[in-house]
Protein backbone atom coordinates (compact mmCIF):
# COMPACT_ATOMS: atom_id res chain seq x y z
CA UNK A 1 0.00 0.00 0.00
CA UNK A 2 2.77 2.33 0.73
CA UNK A 3 4.19 2.05 -2.76
CA UNK A 4 1.04 2.45 -4.40
CA UNK A 5 0.42 5.55 -1.98
CA UNK A 6 3.85 6.54 -2.84
CA UNK A 7 2.83 6.56 -7.56
CA UNK A 8 -0.60 8.23 -6.20
CA UNK A 9 1.95 11.31 -4.80
CA UNK A 10 3.99 10.94 -8.01
CA UNK A 11 1.54 10.99 -10.38
CA UNK A 12 -0.43 14.30 -8.96
CA UNK A 13 3.34 16.26 -9.23
CA UNK A 14 4.04 14.99 -12.52
CA UNK A 15 0.50 16.18 -13.83
CA UNK A 16 0.87 19.88 -11.75
CA UNK A 17 3.54 21.19 -14.15
CA UNK A 18 4.10 24.34 -12.15
CA UNK A 19 4.63 22.54 -9.20
CA UNK A 20 1.94 21.63 -6.15
CA UNK A 21 2.71 21.98 -2.48
CA UNK A 22 2.49 19.00 0.23
CA UNK A 23 -1.00 20.45 1.45
CA UNK A 24 -2.49 20.72 -1.73
CA UNK A 25 -1.07 17.13 -2.23
CA UNK A 26 -3.20 16.40 0.42
CA UNK A 27 -6.20 18.02 -0.09
CA UNK A 28 -5.90 16.26 -3.56
CA UNK A 29 -5.49 12.13 -2.93
CA UNK A 30 -7.24 12.29 0.12
CA UNK A 31 -4.02 11.16 2.09
CA UNK A 32 -3.06 12.01 5.65
CA UNK A 33 -0.34 14.60 5.77
CA UNK A 34 2.18 11.98 7.23
CA UNK A 35 1.57 9.48 4.48
CA UNK A 36 2.04 12.32 1.92
CA UNK A 37 5.25 13.38 4.22
CA UNK A 38 6.57 9.89 3.69
CA UNK A 39 5.86 9.74 0.29
CA UNK A 40 7.56 12.85 -0.78
CA UNK A 41 10.81 11.80 1.36
CA UNK A 42 10.72 8.64 -0.18
CA UNK A 43 10.73 10.14 -3.83
CA UNK A 44 12.96 13.28 -3.14
CA UNK A 45 15.88 10.59 -1.64
CA UNK A 46 15.02 8.65 -5.02
CA UNK A 47 15.53 11.55 -6.97
CA UNK A 48 12.22 11.53 -8.90
CA UNK A 49 11.17 14.86 -7.39
CA UNK A 50 12.93 18.03 -6.49
CA UNK A 51 11.97 20.86 -4.42
CA UNK A 52 11.10 23.85 -5.44
CA UNK A 53 10.25 27.73 -4.57
CA UNK A 54 8.18 28.81 -1.73
CA UNK A 55 5.34 30.03 -2.09
CA UNK A 56 2.41 31.73 -0.80
CA UNK A 57 -1.09 30.74 -1.72
CA UNK A 58 -3.75 31.70 0.20
CA UNK A 59 -3.25 32.11 4.28
CA UNK A 60 -0.79 30.25 6.15
CA UNK A 61 2.98 30.10 5.86
CA UNK A 62 4.83 30.13 2.63
CA UNK A 63 4.39 25.92 0.74
CA UNK A 64 7.74 24.82 -0.65
CA UNK A 65 6.87 23.60 -4.54
CA UNK A 66 7.38 20.33 -5.45
CA UNK A 67 8.38 19.21 -9.14
CA UNK A 68 8.80 16.27 -11.39
CA UNK A 69 12.40 15.55 -11.81
CA UNK A 70 11.85 14.77 -15.35
CA UNK A 71 15.14 13.64 -16.50
CA UNK A 72 15.35 11.10 -13.96
CA UNK A 73 14.39 7.84 -15.92
CA UNK A 74 13.64 7.44 -19.77
CA UNK A 75 11.48 5.24 -21.93
CA UNK A 76 12.60 4.41 -25.70
CA UNK A 77 9.26 3.87 -27.98
CA UNK A 78 8.83 2.01 -31.58
CA UNK A 79 6.00 1.67 -33.68
CA UNK A 80 6.09 -1.50 -36.33
CA UNK A 81 4.22 0.31 -39.19
CA UNK A 82 3.97 -1.62 -42.61
CA UNK A 83 5.46 1.42 -44.33
CA UNK A 84 7.97 2.81 -41.27
CA UNK A 85 9.55 2.02 -38.03
CA UNK A 86 9.14 5.33 -36.17
CA UNK A 87 11.17 5.53 -32.58
CA UNK A 88 10.97 7.94 -29.90
CA UNK A 89 13.07 8.82 -26.36
CA UNK A 90 11.12 10.04 -23.77
CA UNK A 91 11.74 11.68 -20.27
CA UNK A 92 9.34 11.27 -17.43
CA UNK A 93 7.26 14.02 -18.10
CA UNK A 94 6.54 12.34 -21.12
CA UNK A 95 8.38 15.38 -23.53
CA UNK A 96 10.00 13.79 -26.66
CA UNK A 97 14.04 14.14 -26.01
CA UNK A 98 14.37 12.43 -29.93
CA UNK A 99 12.89 10.40 -32.69
CA UNK A 100 13.82 9.01 -35.94
CA UNK A 101 12.33 7.17 -38.33
CA UNK A 102 13.12 4.61 -41.46
CA UNK A 103 11.50 2.52 -43.68
CA UNK A 104 10.18 -0.62 -42.50
CA UNK A 105 12.11 -3.95 -43.95
CA UNK A 106 10.72 -6.84 -45.26
CA UNK A 107 10.44 -9.81 -42.59
CA UNK A 108 10.63 -9.86 -38.32
CA UNK A 109 13.93 -11.00 -38.61
CA UNK A 110 15.69 -7.79 -40.36
CA UNK A 111 13.04 -5.34 -38.43
CA UNK A 112 14.47 -6.60 -35.01
CA UNK A 113 17.68 -6.44 -36.28
CA UNK A 114 16.92 -2.73 -37.34
CA UNK A 115 15.12 -1.80 -34.14
CA UNK A 116 18.02 -2.81 -31.98
CA UNK A 117 20.37 -0.86 -34.01
CA UNK A 118 18.30 2.20 -33.76
CA UNK A 119 17.41 2.11 -30.10
CA UNK A 120 21.49 1.35 -29.26
CA UNK A 121 22.47 4.35 -31.24
CA UNK A 122 19.52 6.61 -29.87
CA UNK A 123 20.81 5.75 -26.32
CA UNK A 124 24.26 6.49 -27.52
CA UNK A 125 23.35 9.50 -29.06
CA UNK A 126 21.78 10.69 -25.97
CA UNK A 127 24.38 9.42 -23.65
CA UNK A 128 22.09 6.63 -21.42
CA UNK A 129 23.31 4.11 -20.00
CA UNK A 130 21.17 0.82 -20.35
CA UNK A 131 20.24 1.73 -16.47
CA UNK A 132 19.08 5.16 -17.54
CA UNK A 133 16.40 3.38 -19.51
CA UNK A 134 12.91 2.34 -17.89
CA UNK A 135 11.86 0.14 -20.84
CA UNK A 136 11.33 -0.30 -24.13
CA UNK A 137 8.35 -0.04 -25.61
CA UNK A 138 7.27 -1.91 -29.51
CA UNK A 139 3.78 -1.03 -30.51
CA UNK A 140 2.48 -3.09 -33.83
CA UNK A 141 -0.52 -3.56 -35.40
CA UNK A 142 -2.52 -6.40 -33.69
CA UNK A 143 -4.33 -8.90 -32.91
CA UNK A 144 -1.47 -9.98 -30.10
CA UNK A 145 -1.08 -12.64 -27.82
CA UNK A 146 -0.45 -10.75 -24.99
CA UNK A 147 0.57 -13.49 -22.90
CA UNK A 148 3.15 -15.22 -25.39
CA UNK A 149 4.40 -11.58 -26.62
CA UNK A 150 3.38 -12.90 -29.71
CA UNK A 151 2.61 -11.09 -33.15
CA UNK A 152 -0.36 -12.78 -34.84
CA UNK A 153 -0.72 -12.58 -38.50
CA UNK A 154 -0.60 -8.65 -38.49
CA UNK A 155 -2.37 -6.82 -41.77
CA UNK A 156 -0.13 -6.07 -44.35
CA UNK A 157 3.13 -7.22 -42.71
CA UNK A 158 4.10 -10.12 -44.60
CA UNK A 159 5.68 -13.07 -43.07
CA UNK A 160 4.57 -12.48 -39.75
CA UNK A 161 2.29 -15.45 -39.22
CA UNK A 162 3.31 -15.75 -35.51
CA UNK A 163 6.48 -14.04 -34.57
CA UNK A 164 7.81 -14.30 -30.81
CA UNK A 165 8.32 -10.38 -30.51
CA UNK A 166 8.73 -9.66 -27.09
CA UNK A 167 11.16 -12.35 -26.55
CA UNK A 168 13.13 -11.18 -30.15
CA UNK A 169 13.44 -7.58 -29.01
CA UNK A 170 14.29 -8.17 -25.54
CA UNK A 171 16.92 -10.36 -26.32
CA UNK A 172 18.19 -7.79 -29.44
CA UNK A 173 18.21 -4.98 -27.11
CA UNK A 174 18.67 -6.23 -23.68
CA UNK A 175 16.22 -3.80 -22.59
CA UNK A 176 12.73 -4.62 -20.26
CA UNK A 177 10.07 -4.42 -23.25
CA UNK A 178 6.56 -4.27 -23.71
CA UNK A 179 4.19 -5.14 -26.73
CA UNK A 180 1.53 -3.72 -27.22
CA UNK A 181 -1.38 -2.79 -29.99
CA UNK A 182 -0.43 0.60 -32.05
CA UNK A 183 -3.89 1.94 -31.09
CA UNK A 184 -3.23 1.32 -27.28
CA UNK A 185 0.07 2.76 -27.61
CA UNK A 186 -1.29 6.05 -29.19
CA UNK A 187 -4.08 6.39 -25.91
CA UNK A 188 -1.42 5.80 -23.56
CA UNK A 189 0.45 8.88 -25.81
CA UNK A 190 -2.75 11.13 -25.36
CA UNK A 191 -2.90 9.96 -21.69
CA UNK A 192 0.71 11.29 -20.81
CA UNK A 193 0.46 14.17 -23.00
CA UNK A 194 -2.83 16.07 -21.60
CA UNK A 195 -2.63 15.07 -18.52
CA UNK A 196 -5.93 15.76 -16.62
CA UNK A 197 -8.04 16.70 -20.22
CA UNK A 198 -8.65 13.18 -20.19
CA UNK A 199 -10.45 12.57 -17.02
CA UNK A 200 -13.84 10.87 -18.13
CA UNK A 201 -14.01 7.92 -20.54
CA UNK A 202 -12.07 8.59 -23.59
CA UNK A 203 -11.70 6.78 -27.19
CA UNK A 204 -9.10 6.63 -29.57
CA UNK A 205 -9.68 6.09 -32.99
CA UNK A 206 -6.53 5.13 -35.07
CA UNK A 207 -6.53 5.51 -38.68
CA UNK A 208 -3.91 3.49 -40.56
CA UNK A 209 -4.51 1.16 -43.40
CA UNK A 210 -7.51 0.32 -41.47
CA UNK A 211 -8.71 1.45 -38.24
CA UNK A 212 -8.50 0.62 -34.39
CA UNK A 213 -10.17 2.10 -31.28
CA UNK A 214 -8.82 2.04 -27.65
CA UNK A 215 -10.95 2.58 -24.43
CA UNK A 216 -9.65 4.49 -21.44
CA UNK A 217 -11.73 5.25 -18.46
CA UNK A 218 -10.51 7.96 -15.60
CA UNK A 219 -7.02 7.82 -16.74
CA UNK A 220 -6.47 4.36 -17.26
CA UNK A 221 -6.35 2.65 -20.61
CA UNK A 222 -8.58 -0.30 -20.73
CA UNK A 223 -7.60 -3.48 -22.54
CA UNK A 224 -9.84 -6.77 -22.53
CA UNK A 225 -9.38 -10.23 -21.86
CA UNK A 226 -6.70 -10.78 -24.24
CA UNK A 227 -5.58 -7.06 -24.64
CA UNK A 228 -7.01 -6.92 -27.64
CA UNK A 229 -9.91 -4.64 -27.38
CA UNK A 230 -10.97 -1.97 -29.23
CA UNK A 231 -11.28 -4.39 -33.05
CA UNK A 232 -14.25 -2.87 -34.79
CA UNK A 233 -14.00 -3.87 -38.49
CA UNK A 234 -17.20 -5.65 -38.46
CA UNK A 235 -19.13 -2.77 -37.55
CA UNK A 236 -21.82 -2.33 -40.56
CA UNK A 237 -21.84 1.78 -41.16
CA UNK A 238 -23.37 1.97 -44.80
CA UNK A 239 -25.36 -1.06 -45.83
CA UNK A 240 -24.76 0.42 -49.57
CA UNK A 241 -20.85 -0.02 -49.09
CA UNK A 242 -18.51 -2.35 -49.85
CA UNK A 243 -18.02 -6.31 -49.50
CA UNK A 244 -16.26 -7.41 -46.87
CA UNK A 245 -14.30 -10.72 -47.01
CA UNK A 246 -16.90 -11.83 -43.87
CA UNK A 247 -19.93 -11.54 -46.15
CA UNK A 248 -21.57 -8.66 -45.11
CA UNK A 249 -21.49 -5.07 -47.38
CA UNK A 250 -20.59 -2.14 -45.36
CA UNK A 251 -18.13 -2.95 -42.68
CA UNK A 252 -16.15 -0.01 -41.11
CA UNK A 253 -12.80 -1.88 -41.72
CA UNK A 254 -13.16 -2.40 -45.95
CA UNK A 255 -15.32 0.74 -46.29
CA UNK A 256 -12.18 2.75 -45.23
CA UNK A 257 -9.20 0.83 -45.69
CA UNK A 258 -6.81 2.38 -48.15
CA UNK A 259 -7.08 -0.75 -50.73
CA UNK A 260 -10.46 0.22 -51.25
CA UNK A 261 -10.05 3.96 -51.51
CA UNK A 262 -7.27 3.83 -53.58
CA UNK A 263 -9.54 1.56 -55.68
CA UNK A 264 -12.01 4.00 -55.73
CA UNK A 265 -9.70 6.50 -56.67
CA UNK A 266 -8.92 4.51 -59.85
CA UNK A 267 -12.13 3.86 -60.84
CA UNK A 268 -13.41 7.23 -60.45
CA UNK A 269 -10.10 8.63 -62.34
CA UNK A 270 -8.78 10.63 -60.06
CA UNK A 271 -5.63 8.07 -60.53
CA UNK A 272 -4.24 6.74 -63.28
CA UNK A 273 -5.70 3.24 -64.15
CA UNK A 274 -2.03 1.99 -63.87
CA UNK A 275 -1.07 3.25 -60.19
CA UNK A 276 0.91 0.56 -58.25
CA UNK A 277 -1.17 -0.65 -55.20
CA UNK A 278 0.13 -4.24 -54.40
CA UNK A 279 2.43 -3.18 -51.36
CA UNK A 280 1.98 -0.98 -48.02
CA UNK A 281 4.06 1.48 -49.55
CA UNK A 282 2.26 1.66 -52.74
CA UNK A 283 -0.90 1.83 -51.06
CA UNK A 284 0.09 4.54 -49.05
CA UNK A 285 1.64 6.55 -52.03
CA UNK A 286 -1.97 6.16 -53.80
CA UNK A 287 -3.45 7.96 -51.19
CA UNK A 288 -1.14 10.51 -50.43
CA UNK A 289 -1.99 11.30 -54.24
CA UNK A 290 -5.40 11.06 -53.83
CA UNK A 291 -5.76 13.74 -50.54
CA UNK A 292 -3.54 15.85 -52.63
CA UNK A 293 -5.83 15.74 -55.27
CA UNK A 294 -8.64 16.28 -53.14
CA UNK A 295 -6.84 19.26 -51.86
CA UNK A 296 -6.39 20.68 -55.52
CA UNK A 297 -10.32 20.50 -55.92
CA UNK A 298 -10.58 17.32 -57.28
CA UNK A 299 -14.46 17.11 -56.80
CA UNK A 300 -14.27 13.40 -57.45
CA UNK A 301 -11.65 12.60 -55.25
CA UNK A 302 -13.39 15.17 -52.11
CA UNK A 303 -16.07 13.31 -52.40
CA UNK A 304 -14.30 9.77 -51.91
CA UNK A 305 -12.73 11.12 -48.67
CA UNK A 306 -15.72 12.42 -47.53
CA UNK A 307 -17.84 9.29 -47.66
CA UNK A 308 -14.91 7.54 -46.09
CA UNK A 309 -15.18 10.78 -43.47
CA UNK A 310 -18.82 9.65 -43.02
CA UNK A 311 -18.07 5.64 -42.09
CA UNK A 312 -15.59 6.63 -39.79
CA UNK A 313 -18.06 8.97 -38.31
CA UNK A 314 -20.95 6.48 -37.57
CA UNK A 315 -18.18 3.92 -36.90
CA UNK A 316 -17.09 6.18 -33.81
CA UNK A 317 -20.66 7.36 -33.06
CA UNK A 318 -21.80 3.61 -32.61
CA UNK A 319 -18.48 2.85 -30.39
CA UNK A 320 -19.07 6.07 -28.32
CA UNK A 321 -22.66 5.33 -27.88
CA UNK A 322 -21.73 1.77 -26.43
CA UNK A 323 -19.23 3.09 -24.18
CA UNK A 324 -20.96 6.52 -22.95
CA UNK A 325 -17.29 8.27 -23.82
CA UNK A 326 -17.18 11.93 -23.72
CA UNK A 327 -13.81 12.52 -25.32
CA UNK A 328 -12.35 10.78 -28.57
CA UNK A 329 -9.69 11.61 -30.14
CA UNK A 330 -8.62 10.37 -33.85
CA UNK A 331 -4.89 9.99 -35.12
CA UNK A 332 -2.88 7.75 -37.05
CA UNK A 333 -0.71 7.22 -40.34
CA UNK A 334 -3.73 8.14 -42.52
CA UNK A 335 -6.09 10.96 -39.55
CA UNK A 336 -4.48 13.89 -41.19
CA UNK A 337 -6.05 12.84 -44.89
CA UNK A 338 -9.43 12.96 -43.99
CA UNK A 339 -8.98 15.47 -41.34
CA UNK A 340 -10.32 17.84 -43.39
CA UNK A 341 -13.54 16.47 -43.33
CA UNK A 342 -14.00 14.21 -40.69
CA UNK A 343 -15.11 17.39 -38.03
CA UNK A 344 -18.13 17.99 -40.08
CA UNK A 345 -19.09 14.14 -40.17
CA UNK A 346 -18.89 14.05 -36.49
CA UNK A 347 -20.67 16.91 -35.93
CA UNK A 348 -23.54 15.44 -37.92
CA UNK A 349 -23.48 12.21 -36.60
CA UNK A 350 -23.23 13.42 -33.11
CA UNK A 351 -26.13 15.73 -33.33
CA UNK A 352 -28.26 13.28 -34.69
CA UNK A 353 -27.65 10.14 -33.08
CA UNK A 354 -25.70 10.43 -30.08
CA UNK A 355 -27.38 8.56 -27.45
CA UNK A 356 -26.61 10.78 -24.84
CA UNK A 357 -26.37 13.96 -26.22
CA UNK A 358 -28.86 15.57 -23.82
CA UNK A 359 -27.05 14.57 -20.89
CA UNK A 360 -23.76 15.28 -22.30
CA UNK A 361 -21.14 16.84 -24.95
CA UNK A 362 -19.00 14.52 -26.90
CA UNK A 363 -15.23 16.10 -27.40
CA UNK A 364 -13.94 15.53 -30.73
CA UNK A 365 -10.47 16.51 -31.56
CA UNK A 366 -7.12 15.39 -33.52
CA UNK A 367 -3.78 14.16 -31.30
CA UNK A 368 -1.43 16.26 -29.23
CA UNK A 369 1.72 13.80 -30.75
CA UNK A 370 0.55 13.88 -34.22
CA UNK A 371 2.50 11.80 -36.68
CA UNK A 372 4.27 10.05 -34.06
CA UNK A 373 1.64 8.86 -31.39
CA UNK A 374 2.50 4.94 -32.19
CA UNK A 375 6.16 5.81 -31.08
CA UNK A 376 5.63 7.91 -28.21
CA UNK A 377 2.61 5.93 -27.19
CA UNK A 378 5.14 2.85 -27.12
CA UNK A 379 7.23 4.61 -25.16
CA UNK A 380 4.57 6.34 -22.76
CA UNK A 381 3.11 2.40 -22.35
CA UNK A 382 6.81 1.92 -20.35
CA UNK A 383 6.10 4.98 -18.13
CA UNK A 384 2.18 3.68 -17.42
CA UNK A 385 3.50 0.56 -16.21
CA UNK A 386 5.97 2.28 -13.94
CA UNK A 387 4.35 4.70 -12.30
CA UNK A 388 0.51 5.16 -12.94
CA UNK A 389 -1.11 4.21 -9.58
CA UNK A 390 -3.82 1.47 -10.70
CA UNK A 391 -6.57 0.25 -8.63
CA UNK A 392 -6.46 -3.42 -9.64
CA UNK A 393 -2.82 -3.76 -8.27
CA UNK A 394 -4.83 -3.75 -4.53
CA UNK A 395 -7.17 -6.54 -5.82
CA UNK A 396 -7.11 -9.81 -3.55
CA UNK A 397 -7.92 -13.24 -4.66
CA UNK A 398 -7.06 -16.71 -3.29
CA UNK A 399 -5.07 -17.30 -6.56
CA UNK A 400 -3.50 -13.77 -6.78
CA UNK A 401 -0.36 -12.16 -4.09
CA UNK A 402 -1.27 -8.59 -3.66
CA UNK A 403 1.76 -6.77 -4.89
CA UNK A 404 1.21 -2.77 -5.13
CA UNK A 405 2.94 -1.03 -8.35
CA UNK A 406 6.76 -0.26 -7.34
CA UNK A 407 8.45 2.52 -8.84
CA UNK A 408 10.89 1.37 -11.58
CA UNK A 409 14.63 0.94 -10.07
CA UNK A 410 13.01 0.21 -6.86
Amino acid sequence: MADYNQLVVLDRIRRARTGVSRVELAVATGLSAQTISNAVRRLLERGFVVEGDRLIRGRGKPRTMLLLRAESGYALGCHIDPVALTFALVDLSGRTVDQSVMDTPAGPEAVVAALAVEVARMRERNGLALADVIGLGVAVPGPLDADGGRVVHPPWLEGWGSVPLLDLVTAATGLPTQVEKDVTAALAAELWQRHHDLEGTALFAYLGFGIGFALAHRGEVLTGSSQNAGEVGHIIVDADGPQCACGDRGCLGVSISLEYLVGRAVDAGVLPPGTARATPRELDCGMAALAAAAVAGDEAAVEILRRAARRVARGIMIVANLLDADRVVIGGANAERLAPYLDAAAAAEFATRATMRELHAVGFDGSAVGSWVGAVGAASLVLDEAFTPKAASLVLDEAFTPKAASLAHG
